[in-house]
């Protein structure tokens, strides 16, 4: 059985906090299902480029995977208190399965009532809105992994990474992609 991971392409996403998850995912050998919100399977990014989803996220709401990530992104505004992606973070914590929020996508854990007691970082942009977030690059608190944004986005998809394969996978390919400390 294969390792399936769910990333949610909105309107307005970081790039590079959606791309560098499902390259590094995919590297891991994870199938990462790229989620677009409506029927349109190209959605632009906040640079303005554009990436095709695999599948609407309605069409695989009531799939079952082992990561579910939410890039971040001036787009995340427009979907703050999103009724299914606030169900899907539900229904993932509560399965104890893996949940990835990126730059000012933790906004949406605390739509889902997930933040409370949770240790989680934001980028600075949204931190008056998360009080509790710590100045930290990434963190995992349980299933819960967060980031603070683009400039931490490979830390944050290794240890996605990580989590779904393991260790010496993620140093495979940090390697392979010429990471340093």
């Amino acid at each position: 059985m294969s390792i399936r991971a769910l990333i949610i392409l909105h309107p307005g996403f970081e790039e590079i906090e959606a791309v560098t998850p499902i390259d590094l995912l995919s590297r891991a050998g994870v199938e990462v299902v790229q989620a677009v919100l409506d029927d349109s399977r190209f959605v632009t990014g906040r640079s303005g480029i554009s990436l095709e989803g695999t599948h609407r996220l309605i069409d695989v709401a009531e799939d079952i995977f082992e990561a579910i990530i939410l890039p971040g992104g001036p787009g995340i505004l427009q979907i703050r208190k999103h009724p299914l992606i606030c169900e899907l973070f539900q229904h993932q914590q509560a399965a104890d399965r893996l949940i990835g929020c990126i730059c000012a996508a933790p906004l949406l854990l605390l739509d889902a009532s997930l933040t409370a007691g949770l240790r989680y970082t934001c980028h600075p942009t949204v931190a008056d809105q998360l009080t509790e977030a710590i100045d930290a690059a990434v963190v995992q608190d349980g299933n819960i992994i967060t980031s603070r944004g683009a400039g931490t986005t490979n830390q944050f998809a290794l240890q996605l990474v990580s989590q779904l394969t393991d260790q010496a996978t993620a140093d495979t390919i940090s390697a392979s992609i010429c990471l340093t400390s």
